[in-house]
Parts: structure tokens; C-alpha cells; sequence
């Protein structure tokens, strides 16, 4: 049987333990090997999470570093693919949760202006209404329960596809379309109240 078969995990057994130790012991190509092997399934995990083929090689070279890191932790009893594959997914979701929070922290200075963009330079009362439903509308996003509100932010900011949410967040692609109906419902609800209370800034 060849090893070189990309369609199974190629090694088993003594042969997958030998290159797991040159590895240990700073093989650099025995590495290499293992890295060409399982590359296109780190990858495919990877791209599942950031959508973008030049992120997910980033995201991919990352994950394969922290797998060599941590490959000392690997119980020789399992199954090195599953093993490999439980670490990626982890570290992806790492990822993710990280950019994330960041994405978020930005949102909450341009998300409003997103939604309501200005076909042209408007005049200064146009400008002083606009800036008003600014702050308006992030005080309403900030009242949502968090899952509503990213499953919005993720669809109408970020113009993210339902298929690409529901891969993000591990979801059903039912219940992202469910959320976002349900966030959009509650956004509009949380605008009006607060328009109606002539909330300032």
C-alpha cells in the first residue's frame, strides 16, 4: 500500500510513532512530511472559519506551529489524524473568537455609519440628524442579547452569506436565519423606544 496516498491518513501504527519521534527530536523534515500530509485538512478547517483563501494559509501556518508546540501532548494511544484535527478545529475557534472581539470593538464606531450610508455630502443639520441616528443605532445594537447581535452584525455589516455564518458560528444555517429575523425585530424595537425617549448622545 502507498504512503504517499492523500486520500487516508499514510501512516499507522510504528511508522506514524517513528516520525512522530524524529519529529520530537527536532527532524525538521520528518515535520515537513507530516505538514504535506495533513496540510489540505488544516486548511479546509481554516477556511471554513475565515472565508478568505488568503487568511485561511495564514491561519493554517499558524495552527501547524502551535501543533508542533504541542505535539509532546499527543497520546500515542489515539488516533493522530482525530487528534490533529479535535487541535486545529480548537485553535480556529481560538481564532476566531479573537478577531471577533476585535471586530466588534470596531463596529461599535462604524457600524451605524455603514448602515446608513450618505449618497452624498450632506449639509450640516443632514450631518448633525445622521451623527444622531450614529449614536441611535449603537445604543440599540449594544441592547441586544449577544447572539442576535452578531448574527445581525455579521449579515448587515459585515455582508457575511448565511452559509458563511452558519460555518462561523457552527450553526444551523435555520437558526442564523432566525437570529438575524429575531435581532432585526428586536433592533428596530430597541430604535424606537429609544427615539421615542429623545435619548441624546
Amino acid at each position: 500500500m502507498s504512503t504517499d496516498s492523500l486520500g487516508a491518513p499514510p501512516y499507522a501504527g510504528d511508522a506514524l510513532e517513528t516520525l512522530i519521534q524524529q519529529c520530537l527530536r527536532g527532524d525538521q523534515i520528518a515535520w515537513e512530511f507530516i505538514v504535506r500530509q495533513y496540510r489540505r485538512k488544516v486548511f479546509n478547517i481554516a477556511y471554513k472559519f475565515v472565508g478568505k483563501h488568503d487568511e485561511a494559509e495564514d491561519l493554517t501556518q499558524d495552527v501547524f506551529l502551535k501543533i508542533f508546540k504541542s505535539l509532546n501532548t499527543f497520546d500515542r494511544r489515539a488516533n493522530f489524524q482525530t487528534w490533529l484535527i479535535s487541535v486545529s478545529r480548537n485553535l480556529c475557534i481560538d481564532h476566531y473568537r479573537s478577531v471577533r472581539k476585535e471586530r466588534e470593538a470596531i463596529d461599535r464606531d462604524v457600524d451605524a455609519n455603514e448602515l446608513t450610508p450618505a449618497s452624498h455630502d450632506p449639509g450640516p443639520i443632514a450631518a448633525l440628524e445622521q451623527r444622531d441616528r450614529v449614536v441611535l443605532l449603537r445604543r440599540a445594537l449594544a441592547g441586544l442579547p449577544e447572539s442576535l447581535r452578531t448574527a445581525v452584525l455579521m449579515r448587515d455589516i459585515q455582508e457575511m452569506s448565511y452559509q458563511e455564518i452558519a460555518d462561523t458560528l457552527r450553526l444551523p444555517e435555520g437558526t442564523v436565519k432566525s437570529r438575524i429575523n429575531r435581532g432585526r425585530t428586536e433592533l428596530a424595537r430597541h430604535v424606537k423606544r429609544l427615539g421615542g425617549d429623545g435619548a441624546h448622545p
